[in-house]
């Protein structure tokens, strides 16, 4: 894996208890030369220094809702020679920072991300995907674990997620980072497609995985469904008149406001939505087209600082780098919580799990407190492909469910359990 070193840099805006929740896994990486970088506003600042980790991380202050600035921020405050994203809402496997900076040791790769895991902790949100030049993506197939190059069906260039990928700092530099005319949305894409000009070498990492929650913000609810569409409009005109040929605007604008309008009938259909609300959001849409076609046009941006700071290494000397499972039933919870809170005290990465005697699916989080937790029936599904009950014995299924994480859970090979 890369030995070089990583600089890890959060965005948070609103979201100060998510914010302590997402640094305290990044503290968990397996990783052993990298530093955090937190870009935050005032609640944020404060949740960090609550923390005890003013001197711990990088702090800049930022109170912008302006994506693309607050990460160009934080790349200017960055010393390491690859600078690695994720959203204040996520939280990282173990090994997802080795894995995603592994690739770098090949002088070709300027930027690698890996696979997006959902709200259930279990289920992919997004996987390889690439994009065309009038923003609509489709996914990449890859049948394996491995690291690999996508090929990108014609027309279409591959694009990472924003809230899991990382580039060379020398290459963000030179190009100037992130356009901070995308305020929301597209922001990494544009930096993609920028990329796939140059020819830049990309890699994807199945393995370096990312749970992202989709935390409500003042562009949605906390059950995603929009509260204003604007700025998405806005980074979607932004886009196109940069990448799509000018007689294609007009019909990916109103594709777009199709898709759109789907998306918000089925909300309406769960109950998140009035139908009143699908026509205002509309509105909102086309409101934020209008102005993204008339916000400035950088076809050129100038290129980031070099780092105002040193490399400030992540001190973790509690930290021990091994995995240990506690297993039990669903009423052992008092029992699982006290010895987790111990193995996480003397510096373990822990799973605990903790299963019924249902068939309820299973879910995955990673707690406040510093550990994962699985819940669900013992005959219950985890993956999609289970049936809906399937007979196990209490040993056989956390053996199963163990087999199932363990590859990006610890450190190395070995396991300790409970």
């Amino acid at each position: 894996m890369s030995t070089a070193r990583a600089s890890v840099v959060v965005v948070s805006r609103g979201r100060p208890e998510l914010l302590r929740r997402c640094l305290t896994g990044i503290g968990q990486s397996c990783h052993d030369r990298f530093e955090i970088v937190v870009v935050a506003d005032p609640a944020g600042v404060a949740a960090v220094r609550a923390m005890g980790w003013a001197n711990r991380v990088k702090l800049v202050a930022f109170d912008a809702a302006n994506i693309s600035a607050a990460r160009n921020a934080g790349v200017s405050a960055s010393a390491g020679e690859i600078v690695a994203f994720i959203d204040d809402d996520a939280v990282p496997e173990p090994t997802w920072l080795a894995r995603l900076t592994a690739p770098f040791c090949d002088r070709a790769v300027e930027a690698a991300g890996g696979y997006v895991i959902g709200r259930n902790g279990i289920s992919f949100q997004w996987r390889a995907r690439a994009v065309d030049r009038t923003g609509f993506k489709v996914p990449v197939p890859h049948a394996s674990d491995a690291p690999f190059t996508p090929e990108a069906p014609e027309g279409h260039v591959p694009v990472l997620e924003g809230t899991n990928c990382a580039f060379r700092r020398s290459t963000l530099a030179r190009m100037g980072g992130f356009d901070p005319g995308f305020r929301f949305y597209l922001d990494e894409t544009d930096l993609c497609v920028r990329l796939a000009r140059e020819g830049a070498g990309l890699r994807i990492v199945p393995m370096a995985q990312v749970h992202h929650g989709y935390a409500a913000s003042d562009r949605r609810a906390a059950d995603r469904a929009p509260r204003s569409l604007e700025d998405i409009g806005a980074s979607l005109a932004l886009f196109l008149r940069k990448h799509a040929p000018e007689h294609a605007l007009a019909a990916a604008r109103a594709d777009h406001r199709e898709a759109q309008r789907r998306a918000l009938l089925r909300h309406m259909v769960n109950g998140a939505l009035e139908p009143r609300d699908v026509a205002a959001l509309l509105e909102t849409f086309e409101r934020g087209f209008e102005a993204g076609l008339a916000r400035a046009l950088s076809r050129e941006l100038p290129p980031l600082p070099a780092p105002d700071r040193p490399f400030l290494p992540f001190p973790r000397p509690a930290f021990s780098g091994v995995s240990r499972k506690v297993a039990g039933r669903l009423w052992a919870g008092a029992r699982l919580r006290r010895a987790a809170e111990k193995a996480v005290a003397q510096g373990d990465i822990v799973t605990v799990f903790r299963f019924s005697p249902t068939a309820r699916a299973h879910r995955v989080r990673f707690t406040a407190q510093g550990w994962w937790e699985q819940t669900g029936g013992l005959f219950g599904r985890s993956d999609r492909a289970d049936p809906a009950f399937r007979p196990w014995s209490f040993a056989s299924r956390v053996a199963r469910e163990w087999k199932r994480v363990a590859g990006v859970r610890q450190c190395d090979a070995s396991a300790r359990f409970e």
